[in-house]
């Protein structure tokens, strides 16, 4: 499973992809994969009520890439996710790790028809 990054023709790279780059609008037909990268722990959070089928406490962080070895415009990328422990701290090491389900499928609106859904992902691993 990749963890994919849009990059537009201006070299701005954007998490997730869009359709178009926010930056400019130019049309994002470039990706990169995240999911071999290592990334640092921009700020976190953790939320004790969690949406139906999220775990509780759930520690979220935004994370920044860097992403200079690209030789493009954007030298980092920042993405949100959850990440696999509560101990962590802004500057921390972190890389993707994939898991399947990053929230109970049989839990929440969507639990109707749960094979209609894609419940897997990445949470960030200090490293």
């Amino acid at each position: 499973m990749t963890l994919e990054a849009g990059i537009c023709p201006n070299g701005h790279v954007t998490y997730p992809t869009h359709p178009r780059c926010p930056e400019c609008g130019e049309p994002q037909a470039e990706t990169t994969d995240l999911s071999e990268e290592r990334a640092e722990v921009v700020t976190w959070t953790t939320s004790t009520a969690t949406p139906p089928g999220v775990r509780e406490p759930n520690t979220m962080a935004i994370v920044e890439f860097d992403v200079s070895h690209l030789d493009l415009e954007d030298t980092f990328v920042r993405a949100l996710g959850q990440v696999t422990t509560d101990d962590v701290e802004t500057g921390d090491v972190v890389e993707p790790v994939y898991v399947e389900e990053l929230r109970d499928p049989d839990v929440g609106l969507k639990s109707a028809n749960p094979e209609s859904q894609d419940w897997g992902g990445y949470r960030w691993d200090p490293v």
